[in-house]
Parts: C-alpha cells; structure tokens; sequence
C-alpha cells in the first residue's frame, strides 16, 4: 500500500466514525487529525466543569417588619395596599446598601443633637428620619426644586422660620438653626391637622394642598387620603428609614464605633463687628483654616463676615480670648482696591462672590461691560 492509500484509509475511518457517533476505532500508529484530538479535550473539560460548577448560594431577602408604629401611632399593615406600600419602599431603601451605609455612619453625628431637641419640646422621636428621607442628612443637599439643607426648606418656608438667606448667609444649612426651624414647622402642622402622618404629609406636599384635599375627600387619615404620588410615598418612606436604622444588623448592617461620624466638637463665639472681617484673619486667630471654619459654618456664603453681631463656630478650645488674640477683631481695614488671578472655571459672579463685591462694582473697577473672563486674566477687586 502507497502513501496515497494509507492516508486515504485513515480519513476514510475518520470520517466514518464521525458519521457512526463512536470512539476512535484503533489506537495503532496512524495519526489522527488535531481537530479531534482539540474537540475531545474540550468535550471533557466542559463534562467536568458542567458537574463540579457550584451552586450558587441563594441570596438573602428580608421582609419587611409585620407590625410598625409611628410617633406612637399604629401602623395599619393588616390593610393589603398599605402592607404592598410599605413592602415597596423598604426593599428600596434596605437592598440600597451603601445609601444604609452612610445613613448609618450620618445618624451618629445629628441623631444625637435632633433627639435632644425633640425630647426638650415633648415631640415624637420618630420625626428624626424624616431628616433622612429628606436629605440622606447630607447638611448640603440640594433639590431640583430649590430646598436646600438637612431638613429641605424652600427659601419662603425657610424665611417663614426664622431660617436667613441673604448675599452673606443662608441659614438653611445651618443644621441646629433649620432643626429648630423644622421642629416649629412640624409643630405647627400638627396643631392644624392632629395627625403626625398628616403632618408629615403637609411638610412634603404643602399644608395647603393637604388642606385641600381633606375637605375635597372628607377623610383626614393619611393612609386612606389620595395624594400626589410622592407624597403617598413619603410617609411609607420615613417608616422604611426607621425600620433599617432602628435594628440594622438584623437586616446585615454592622459597622463599628470607629467607623461612625462624630459630631465635630466646636466653640460658639459671638463677634460684634464694625467692619467687614475676612475669614482669613479668624483663620489666623484660631490656629486653623478657611476650610475649616467653613466647615464648622455652612450657612456662610461667602469669605467674609459683614459688620454686625453674628454667632459662629470655631475649633474647640479656641473660643476663650478669641478677641485678645486679634486686638483689631472687631472690624479690619482692607485695602481700597485688591487683585484676583482669573482660574479655570470661575465666571465674574463667582468671583464677586468669593470676595463680597457686588457684580455691577467688579465689572465697573475692570471696566468689563460683558460677563466673559479668561484663566489668567488679572481682575482688580474693590474694597469697601
């Protein structure tokens, strides 16, 4: 037999093996091609494979708690929409586990300072979470809509408190000042309408629009009243944020002391000034930064303090004989006329309000009659 037949043999058997579905016919030294050899091996490391894959473990899906009270008020679960309701708001929030995480290591720092303040006015504790159902206690939230701060107020709702916002400040960052404010608010509500669910409802949607429809509906319980549909949502929610945060480890959240934030100990000092005083010198007077110092005041807008009386915080121990510390405290000098090197995205307005000046007084000391800077562009400041 030529070479020719012995080949033509071995692809003869070849083929015919492939047609019959057997093994290899012979193990004798005619050479088989790669292609079956590469396909057998592969055939086998998918059989083991498909027989030692693990299972994987089945995931943990907590229920939401049977019975629930709020501000001392039972919940009524037993009623199938509330139950679906409620069901739906708490595997948002508790599956959503780095928002429990921070909500967790947030209510360290202002749970404290909001349950001592209800305690003092005879409030339920409970309305602490309606902090994190508005803001996720993030002191600088935002809303699209304009409310700002721990607690959400609107520039009106917030002015109606007692809650300043002017070119200097805007107290609605202040987190004790819009406690305060939130807690008369929520007091007043609940004067009205005798429910804490109801108020809560009126503190999302407008005490006028619950008003409102309480007398087009002839009903006054929160769970049986037709409201827009955030607000249907927003008590459910703030009942999810207190199941999470009241036993979080039952749900899986376990985090340690010194993972928690603390709150930030400081000093209140009262400063009566003449003159504008840039926080750059109180900065010096307590051994700290302007970061720091606006850190410790959110509500300030800008770099400098308008002449006036004003309460503020500084590092802790550095209160006592701030004043001796800076003999001229009580109102600086600056010079007439100042420069500003123009950085990458600050636009005119910003720059007028991180040094105090009016738009119209920058514009006109650079004679610019447009609004368009360049990085690099020298600005003379005026000063007052």
């Amino acid at each position: 037999m030529n070479r020719t037949q012995h080949y033509l043999l071995a692809w003869t058997a070849f083929f015919l093996t492939l047609l019959l579905g057997a093994g290899p016919p012979f193990t004798g030294n005619i050479l088989w091609p790669e292609a079956w050899a590469a396909s057998s091996a592969v055939k086998s490391e998918a059989s083991k494979s498909s027989v030692s894959a693990p299972v994987p473990p089945q995931r943990y899906l907590p229920a939401p708690p049977k019975k629930m009270t709020l501000c001392g008020h039972k919940v009524p679960l037993e009623l199938p929409f509330v139950a679906e309701q409620m069901d739906r708001e708490f595997n948002i929030s508790v599956h959503d586990q780095a928002q429990v995480v921070m909500w967790m290591k947030r209510a360290s720092r202002y749970f404290p300072y909001i349950s001592r303040r209800l305690l003092a006015k005879g409030m339920p504790d409970d309305l602490k979470y309606l902090a994190v159902a508005e803001s996720a206690l993030i002191r600088k939230a935002r809303s699209p809509a304009g409310a700002l701060g721990l607690w959400q107020f609107i520039a009106g709702t917030g002015k109606r408190y007692g809650l300043t916002k002017n070119r200097w400040f805007d107290y609605r960052l202040d987190p004790e000042r819009a406690t305060t404010a939130a807690l008369a608010y929520l007091k007043d509500l609940h004067d009205e309408f005798h429910s804490w669910p109801l108020a809560m409802a009126a503190y999302n949607c407008g005490e006028a629009r619950v008003r409102r429809e309480i007398k087009e509906q002839g009903v006054k319980d929160y769970f049986h009243l037709y409201l827009p549909d955030e607000t249907m949502r927003y008590v459910y929610r703030i009942l999810a944020v207190k199941a999470v945060l009241t036993d979080p480890s039952r749900y899986g959240y376990t985090l340690g002391e010194n993972r928690l934030y603390k709150p930030i100990p400081s000093d209140k000092v009262v400063l009566r000034l003449k003159r504008t005083l840039h926080l750059r010198t109180l900065a010096l007077a307590t051994g700290s930064t302007v970061r720091a110092l606006k850190s410790l005041n959110p509500a300030m807008r800008r770099y400098l303090l308008p002449p006036g009386t004003h309460t503020i915080r500084v590092p802790k121990g550095k209160g006592a004989g701030l004043k001796a510390r800076i003999p001229r405290l009580k109102g600086e000098k600056r010079p007439s006329r100042g420069t500003w090197v123009v950085k990458s995205g600050e636009t005119l307005s910003s720059i007028a309000r991180q040094n105090g000046v009016r738009l119209q007084s920058l514009k006109r000391a650079n004679q610019i009659r447009g609004s368009l800077v360049h990085p690099g562009q020298k600005l003379v400041i005026p000063r007052h």
